[in-house]
């Protein structure tokens, strides 16, 4: 580690989070990314967001000439596979656990760590969807589809905000070694100009999606205290996801 110079050592964490955000190929790092630079990749959460968002905006150029609904269901479809689901899979989780666990902490902890879907989570992953694609298709009808630029990002951004002002409550894995060494005061200036820059490409539409998203967070931040004390890797990823409809939504409700 001590051999790294300062751009590699910006590059590794970025690579990291890149890597475990998407199923975009990523080149292999040697040696292995130290905690503090696995710490750090969360950093880089809201760029990979924007990563996806540009891809969107390349599958939208590609497919202008087709049926509005045909163009939303692509870009859809496009937005899944480059995740590979990842998020999915926690709000899946979290449906699952926060109906099937009955108000009891430690059963709903438990539920979300069994890998089976019930069918709260297979109707959590339909109406999501459903509720993406609608959007998207109103969207499109307007002419500002551009707007999935942002979606993705501010999705990521939630995660970044979550690790921020939540505790995470698993005393082992990934997440709680993210936890550990997660850079706050870097990450607050990461927070800021995240929202500086959706200022710049959207406007008052990115005020307006960004308020969406904070009343979102805040109400599901006081479920999660209330319920579990803190938050998991499903329950942030399932933020993610609501995130990015709510994102969405709001920007087809406001143009």
């Amino acid at each position: 580690m001590l051999f790294l110079d300062p751009l590699e050592f910006m590059i590794r964490p970025f690579f990291f989070a890149l890597q475990f955000l998407t199923r975009l190929p990523v080149p292999a790092r040697e040696p292995m990314l130290s905690e503090a630079e696995q710490g750090k990749s969360l950093l880089y959460y809201p760029l990979v967001g924007l990563l996806i968002g540009l891809l969107l905006i390349g599958t939208g150029a590609m497919t202008s000439s087709a049926d509005p609904l045909l163009r939303a269901t692509l870009l859809l479809i496009v937005w899944v596979a480059v995740t590979g689901g990842l998020h999915i899979d926690g709000l899946a989780d979290m449906a699952d656990a926060w109906i099937g666990g009955q108000g009891d902490r430690d059963r709903t902890l438990e539920i979300m760590k069994d890998p089976r879907c019930g069918p709260s989570a297979v109707a959590a992953i339909v109406l999501l969807l459903l509720v993406k694609l609608a959007a998207l298709h109103a969207l499109l009808l307007q002419g500002s589809w551009e707007v999935v630029l942002l979606a993705p990002m501010i999705g990521r951004l939630s995660l970044v905000t979550t690790f921020l002002y939540l505790p995470y409550i698993r005393p082992s894995g990934l997440g709680a070694m993210l936890a550990a060494h997660f850079p706050r005061a870097q990450a607050v200036r990461v927070l800021l100009a995240s929202l500086l820059f959706g200022l710049i490409i959207q406007g008052w539409l990115a005020v307006g999606m960004l308020l969406f998203c904070a009343l979102l967070f805040i109400v599901y931040r006081q479920m999660l205290l209330s319920r579990i004390g803190g938050f998991t890797g499903d329950s942030a990823g399932a933020l993610c996801e609501l995130t990015e409809a709510t994102a969405l939504i709001a920007a087809a409700l406001l143009l």
